[in-house]
């Protein structure tokens, strides 16, 4: 028989990946990372936890609990996180 968790409230960092932010966000994550282009776009690839993940515009980097990094697409964030205040 299955049973239900719910994730409890914690707080994590975010930077919004995007046009404006790129360079910003790169310097922000400081585990390995290196920055490229796909389809003439630019990207951010993240070595996570689970290896690289690929971050496009408009995605939002999450640094969590432990200080690691992941990208997040941004309809999963919306549904999964309210702003908490400002740090």
């Amino acid at each position: 028989m299955s049973e239900r968790y719910q994730k409890k409230p914690i707080e994590v960092e975010v930077m919004q990946f995007t046009e404006e932010t790129k360079d910003q966000v790169f310097n922000w994550v400081t585990c390995n990372k290196s920055a490229g282009f796909t389809d003439g776009y630019p990207v951010l690839i993240i070595q996570t936890l689970e290896g690289p993940m690929t971050a496009r515009l408009n995605d939002y980097i999450i640094k969590g609990v432990q200080g690691e990094f992941y990208p997040c697409k941004p309809d999963v964030f919306e549904q999964t996180y309210e702003k908490a205040g400002i740090t």
